[in-house]
């Protein structure tokens, strides 16, 4: 197994990259004199699909919780975890997905909307996350899984900045999940000590 610290270089190209977009957004862009959005008829669809996107996706990063609690005595912990584990992978490719289709809807409809300068930054980060994914089991090396996970933690501002409540209330559901693992992990190590 490689330690080869390269790994990184392109997670922080991604992360550079997405970063100077949002910072684009906020300080260089300015809303448009005169120009006013007029919604398509399917734009609520291609929003709630953006929205089930950031839920998909905090329900994939919900098996990093449930990871080391695997051998659990509770069963409803084993079963979750390992249907999470089953589901990891399809839920990452179903986020990537859907944001594909939210992301290009607005970008041939809305072009003009500042706010997707933070969409194609989340968009970049989320590339990355579904691209070292896919190569955690092609390319050993040791960093691989920190990187992916690192990745993960990145979208999550990104996604506050572009999705606002919808990103906020996924990551609350998920850092919930994790304190309840926490608790049952303390539970569990009460029971064997």
């Amino acid at each position: 197994m490689s330690k080869s610290k390269k790994v990184w270089i392109l997670a922080v190209a991604a992360m550079a990259a997405a970063l100077f977009l949002i910072v684009y957004q906020m300080l260089v862009v300015k809303e448009i004199a005169g120009y006013r959005h007029r919604p398509g008829p399917a734009e609520e669809i291609f929003k709630t699909l953006g929205t089930i996107a950031v839920f998909v996706g905090a329900g994939g990063f919900c098996w990093l919780w449930f990871k080391k609690q695997r051998k659990a005595p509770q069963w409803i912990i084993r079963r979750v975890g390992a249907l999470l584990h089953r589901l990891h992978q399809p839920l990452g490719w179903l986020a990537l997905g859907l944001v594909a289709f939210h992301g290009g809807y607005f970008l041939i409809t809305d072009i003009q909307n500042r706010d997707i300068y933070s969409g194609i930054a989340a968009f970049l980060i989320l590339l990355a996350i579904a691209g070292y994914g896919f190569f955690i089991k092609r390319i050993r090396n040791k960093w691989m899984r920190l990187v992916h996970r690192s990745l993960g933690i990145a979208w999550v501002p990104a996604l506050f900045i572009h999705a606002g409540g919808s990103a906020v209330m996924a990551t609350f559901l998920t850092i919930m999940v994790g304190v309840l693992m926490w608790f049952f992990g303390k539970i569990k190590a009460k029971q064997a000590g």
